[in-house]
């Protein structure tokens, strides 16, 4: 995989970080083939494919109709016939009408076929509350992926991320779900000059001696900004999985036997959400490492509403991420 750091004066956004992976994957595959709704001339509802439909094209820059589980279906179709689809489903809201190409079929056909046929393709999408989307277009839907074998689940936390993790994710012989979160499209992020990390492998991103707190996505920087702002001087390691599917558990385990305390900080509903299988998980490695028990912090069981007030309230915060750091401390 190639180095993406420069000299630039300032690290890219997020959004042109994205943009930069499709394009330079586009440029050394012929294969990479992208299919989405509006990606074309419009360069997508967010921007991320503006400007490849003119570089590259209408035969690899596909615009499709409002028909997400057509488009998906015949992205499954074209992996199987040698390509590299990245197929775009705008909200990840929309997978519901589209399970079965992405459940049933890409993420099955290898084991099914004996070997036989690979899935190279890349579901693209965006989570995530915060805007007033509603209901419908706001959700974070990535444990319901993470729960289907077959399917690696990538969560890029910052600009680095999202090119490496697009990289990785284009040049997998395996149907990837690379979920970005919307409300970081915009954001610079330090550490662009990094090494890259390959899939499954976890980044501490703050160090601590008190407490761990395992998360990724956009609650990575909600979950800074708590550590920052609090006080009494707790030593709080932050951990970004960066990917649920492979899941490092061994960087949390690692993390949790030296400071006995975790809690685990995700955008998605708490109730049956992901964080339940990673405290699973640190209950199974690291249950005689705890000092207390594991908790979990993430949105309540509610559909997501349309009112900023109310949206707020639903969802994880900086604020709520620091009290509930406090609890785990003091319990």
């Amino acid at each position: 995989m190639p180095d993406p750091s420069t000299a630039e004066a300032a690290p890219p956004r997020y959004i042109e970080a994205l943009n930069r992976a499709l394009t330079d994957a586009m440029e050394a595959d012929g294969a990479v083939t992208l299919m989405g709704v509006d990606i074309g001339a419009g360069g997508g509802a967010y921007g991320v494919t503006r400007g490849l439909y003119e570089r590259f094209g209408a035969g690899r820059v596909l615009d499709t109709p409002i028909a997400e589980a057509g488009v998906l279906g015949a992205a499954v179709g074209a992996a199987m016939a040698g390509l590299r689809p990245v197929a775009e489903i705008m909200y990840v809201d929309f997978i519901t009408v589209c399970l079965d190409p992405i459940v049933n079929q890409a993420a099955k056909l290898r084991y099914m076929t004996g070997g036989g046929v690979r899935v190279p393709i890349v579901f693209r999408t965006q989570s995530g509350a915060g805007r007033s989307g509603g209901a419908q277009h706001s959700q974070s839907l990535e444990g319901l992926l993470a729960h289907i074998p077959g399917l690696d689940v990538y969560c890029p936390a910052d600009g680095r991320d999202a090119y490496d993790l697009t990289r990785a994710a284009i040049d997998a012989d395996h149907p990837v779900c690379l979920i970005e979160n919307r409300r970081l499209y915009g954001k610079r992020h330090p550490g662009w000059e990094r090494d890259p990390l390959p899939p499954g492998k976890a980044r501490v991103v703050r160090d601590g001696d008190d407490v761990t707190v395992v998360t990724w996505g956009r609650m990575v920087h909600e979950t800074l900004d708590a550590v920052a702002a609090m006080e009494g001087g707790a030593s709080v390691e932050v951990i970004d999985l960066r990917t649920l599917v492979p899941l490092d558990v061994e960087t949390v385990r690692a993390s949790v036997a030296r400071t006995g305390r975790c809690l685990v900080v995700h955008e998605a509903v708490e109730q049956f959400g992901p964080g339940g299988e990673i405290v699973a998980q640190i209950a199974e490695h690291a249950l005689f490492d705890l000092d207390g028990p594991v908790r979990r912090y993430g949105a309540l069981a509610s559909p997501v509403p349309y009112s900023p007030g109310l949206e707020a309230a639903m969802l994880p915060g900086s604020d709520g991420i620091a009290a509930a750091i406090t609890a785990v401390l003091e319990h």
